[in-house]
């Protein structure tokens, strides 16, 4: 009997829908878990003691954590539709995608708690991430690999979409076609397959919910 599949996120979180997403390019059946961030559940904290947040996933009686390693374990564990190439210089380049991703998008979620001369300072932070991938990530390509889409597609479409989501709250544009046309290609193709397409959050319910996040935390500073 297979083991059981459960994930441990929030609805608000771009991080847990790169688990969904993979989740569904796969075609694993799993229990989804709301956690109220605010108020950790015991199940979270006894599945994620050291870092105590979402998403975590439950392989029967074995939690995994943090997003780009639960979908590197999903692949690992599950090989239909792989995400990672065959080729070791090819899932190098993927990774190496995944990782610039993790490590340049904090400039992306800093835009939706920024004023002044801070949110002028961080919508040029992503615009300069952004012009490296249309560059040198992406380049002609359908995908960040080339035809399918894999896991460096999982990574930066969670970015992308939550920008758009920023960019709603805040009044500004970062992510303009003119400027990066490869990009807006690819988050159009991205956003089209099934899995994607099928497993968004409500976009008014999410504007609202940020809105209101925003807004509470600008007061309280």
């Amino acid at each position: 009997m297979a083991e059981v599949v459960k994930l441990l996120g929030a609805f608000s979180s771009p991080f847990v829908f790169r688990v969904i997403w993979a989740l569904k390019m796969k075609g694993i059946p799993y229990e989804y878990i709301e956690e109220d961030v605010t108020n950790k559940s015991p199940l979270l904290l006894k599945n994620n003691p050291v870092l105590k947040k979402i998403p975590v996933l439950l392989h029967g009686e074995k939690p995994v954590c943090e997003s780009m390693i639960i979908v590197e374990y999903i692949d690992e564990i599950w090989p239909q539709n792989p995400l990672l190439p065959n080729d070791p210089y090819e899932r190098a380049l993927a990774r190496f995608w995944v990782k610039f991703t993790d490590d340049k998008c904090s400039s992306v979620w800093k835009i939706s708690l920024a004023q002044g001369e801070e949110l002028e300072k961080r919508v040029k932070e992503t615009v300069d991430m952004l012009q490296t991938v249309e560059e040198h990530g992406l380049g002609e390509k359908k995908f960040f690999g080339g035809d399918t889409v894999g896991i460096a597609d999982i990574a930066f479409g969670a970015v992308i979409h939550w920008l758009k989501i920023i960019e709603e709250i805040v009044g500004v544009k970062v992510f303009e076609a003119h400027q990066f046309p490869r990009l807006h290609e690819w988050i159009e193709n991205f956003k089209q397959l099934p899995a994607v397409k099928e497993n968004l959050p409500d976009w008014d319910w999410i504007v609202s919910y940020f809105k209101s996040y925003r807004e509470k935390r600008l007061a309280s500073a």
